[in-house]
């Protein structure tokens, strides 16, 4: 069975760090792109960013661009979201995806909240 398991989320001051991961279970994570989705309140899913199996490229919504660094562990089966310099806009819900796009399998996400 396909698994994914998101943690790392909590409140945080605008201008904060948080660090997001997402364990991977039930597939050969290392042969997958692996993405970054998020929905904030009232909104559609929106993607974040993406990596390739090798973690050398990578692709950012313009958004967080500068701010937000994925990176994946493949000996870990781990996918990593690094959010800096966070701002309210980011506040949402937080999930990791199998494969492009919004991922053909999702987590069941960690919330991300901006908020002085």
């Amino acid at each position: 069975e396909v698994q994914l398991m998101e943690s790392g989320g909590g409140l945080v001051q605008p201008g904060g760090s948080l660090r997001l991961s997402c364990a991977a279970s039930g597939f050969t994570f290392s042969t997958y792109v692996m993405t970054w989705v998020r929905q904030a309140p009232g909104k559609g899913l929106e993607w974040v960013s993406h990596i390739f199996p090798n973690g050398r490229v990578t692709s950012y919504v313009d958004s967080v661009k500068g701010r937000f660094t994925i990176s994946r562990d493949n000996a870990k089966n781990t996918l990593y979201l690094q959010l800096n310099s966070l701002k309210t806009e980011d506040t949402a819900m937080y999930y990791c995806g199998r494969g492009a796009g919004l991922g053909d399998v999702r987590g069941q996400g960690t919330q991300v909240t901006v908020s002085s």
